[in-house]
Parts: structure tokens; sequence; C-alpha cells
């Protein structure tokens, strides 16, 4: 209670300073300052996603260069995909950076970056279609990109070890903390006990650790920040709290991401992850860090909507992709002008013949009706 007396203290000052600048007129220069702040959260965001999809293509060119040869080796033994990791970590360390500078709703819709420039770079460097639902549904990620930026809130938080501590303890969390847990446990015990694995249960599963892993990143992110600017935060038990959370989050968010990516395709795994995800992010935005607070409804209606089109412009371009195929253990004969051929011919390991038809007679006869010996 001492902690959060303390925090609603810091919380009243901070607004009669706001309110104090507003009467000498530097509000104008208050508001300009936290633009900055927020367009370099924005900026460290979409760089660190461009460098996560650079990433991404890297480490699939890498293992599509170790399958045409000879003798493959181990991926983790390609400097090639130690490459592409190591640019992983760096954007990784660009998204946790913005967190820090800017609000969660306006940071975790960004992820369409990494989608949408992930399909551009594969286009240009790994030689794939370029198709019109691509070009289109890259214009409207784009574009509510452009609406999300803009009308995001506009809210300065300065993230302290106090203000997480009240948020922490506030009624509105604990009430979606008590929800979350009650969803997350019912939807494993259907995928435990009953053995159901579509993918909406698993990445739902993913959606509700993400929306932990969000409040802590942002707790952390904030916390150094504010020690690196103002007062040294780390020395507070919440720090600490929040980051562990924040490992524990990740590791079983990654556990059930794999699941879904084992058993369906990426095609299907990539747009419904992303749309679960920032839904589940910008809720929990709203909920533990209020960041919607005295929002316009008007401004609460183009953001909204500027999801709608980067969710719809993700599943444009992730949909029906190209998949790989493997070479063919048959040979199909396919559609042969005037003859009807419903079998296939299966090469035979064993016999001298190339292949033997499913009933077992050799598929090589002489034209007298016995078998000819290869």
């Amino acid at each position: 209670m001492a902690a959060a007396s303390a925090a609603v203290d810091e919380l009243s000052r901070n607004f009669t300073y706001w309110a104090l600048g507003a009467s000498n007129g530097s509000l104008s220069g208050a508001w300009y300052r936290r633009n900055q702040i927020h367009l370099l959260g924005v900026l460290l965001a979409i760089l660190g996603n461009l460098v996560m999809s650079i990433s991404l293509n890297i480490q699939k060119y890498s293992h599509v260069q170790l399958a045409h040869q000879e003798h493959p080796r181990p991926y983790f033994k390609s400097m090639l995909w130690w490459a592409g990791a190591a640019l992983m970590a760096v954007g990784e360390m660009g998204n946790f950076a913005a967190y820090g500078f800017a609000p969660i709703t306006l940071i975790a819709p960004l992820g369409c970056v990494s989608v949408t420039g992930s399909a551009i770079i594969s286009v240009m460097f790994l030689k794939e279609n370029l198709r019109a639902s691509d070009l289109l549904g890259m214009t409207l990620a784009f574009a509510g990109t452009y609406l999300l930026v803009n009308f995001a809130p506009n809210r300065s938080q300065s993230i302290s070890a106090r203000t997480v501590q009240y948020y922490f303890v506030g009624w509105q969390f604990l009430i979606y903390v008590i929800l979350e847990i009650l969803i997350f446990c019912t939807l494993l015990y259907f995928h435990k006990r009953k053995g159901m694995k579509h993918i909406v249960i698993l990445l739902t599963l993913v959606a509700l650790l993400a929306s932990l892993t969000v409040i802590s990143v942002k707790a952390v992110s904030g916390m150094i920040t504010f020690s690196v600017t103002d007062k040294m935060q780390l020395t507070y038990p919440i720090f600490y709290i929040m980051f562990i959370i924040m490992i524990a989050s990740c590791v079983f968010q990654v556990k059930f991401l794999n699941q879904a990516t084992k058993l369906y395709a990426t095609t299907m795994v990539v747009p419904v992850n992303h749309i679960f995800f920032t839904t589940s992010a910008v809720i929990a935005g709203i909920i533990f860090y209020q960041e919607f607070l005295g929002a316009a409804f008007l401004t609460v209606f183009i953001y909204i909507f500027g999801c709608f089109l980067s969710f719809l412009g993700v599943l444009l371009v992730t949909r029906n992709r190209e998949k790989e195929h493997l070479p063919q253990s048959y040979i199909d004969f396919g559609n042969i002008p005037g003859k009807q051929m419903l079998d296939k011919i299966q090469p035979d390991p064993n016999g001298l013949s190339y292949g033997t038809l499913p009933d077992g007679s050799d598929s090589t006869k002489s034209q007298s009706g016995e078998k000819k010996e290869v």
C-alpha cells in the first residue's frame, strides 16, 4: 500500500508539472519532445523488424544452399546461418529498446513490417514470384502502419519502478490476469488432456503468454531507460519480477509456437499469429498501462481501422504462398489425351524391371503377352 500511495503521489506531481507547463505556454514544447521520443521508438521498431526479415531470408538462403550440396552439413555449421541468427538478435534488441520509448499499442502492430519486408526481400534476392495480392497486401499494410503511427495514443509515460508497482497491483490488471489464467488453463486442458491441436487453440495460448511478455518487456525496457536518463531503478524488486516474467513467458511462448509450426504450414501460422499477438498486446497495453485513457472516439476508431488494414495486408501477402515440392517417389502419368490411366507406376527397388503395376504384374510386356526380361 505504501508503494501504491507513493506512485499516486508521483503521478499527481507529474500532472501538476504538466498543468503548470501548459499555463506557462510550454505545452507545445512538451508535446514536441514527446513526439520525438515516440518517433524514436517507432524508428527502432521498424528498423528492428526490417533487420529480422533480412535475417530470416539469410537463414532461408543458407538452408537452400546446404540442400543443394552433395554432402550437406548441419545448418549450425554454416557461417551464413549464424550471420542470420546474429541479425535476428540485433532486430530483437531494436524491438526491445522501442518499448522503452513508445507505447505498446504503437509498437506491437508494427510487426507487419517484418512480414511485408520479408516478402519484398524474398522477391528481390530469392527470386520468388511477385503476385498481385502481394502488391495489394503491401499497400494495405503500409496504409495501416501510417494510420497506426499517426493515431496511436500519444500519452507520455515515464516507466519507473513505482509506476510499474502501482499498475501491477491495480484492480484492472488483477481482473485481467485472473481471466487470462482461467482461459489459459481451460485451453491447456483441452490441448493436453483431450488432444486438441487446432491452430486457434495453440496460437491463443501463444497470444495469452505474449500479453504478459509485452507488459514485462515494456516494464524492463522502460526501467532501464529511466535508469539511464534519470534515476537508477534496477535496485527495486519489481524489476527482477518483471524480468523473470519476461523470460518465462518467452520460453513457453516459443514452445507452443513451435508446436503450431510443426503441425501447420507457415502460411497459416504467420498471419494468424500476427493477428492474435497484436490483439493481445494492444489489450494488455490498454489494461495495464492505460494507454487509451482520455483518447477521443474518432482516434480509437481510426486506430482500430489501421490495425484492420495491416491485418488484411499480412493475410494477402502470406495467402497461398507456393510450397516447395519435394521430388516425388512415383511417376504420375497425369492426363494423357485419349488415355484413362488411374494407376501410378512405383519404382521397384528389389526387381530388375523399372516398375510394377499395383496388381503386382510387371510393367514391361512383349507384344505377344509374355514377360520380357530386362
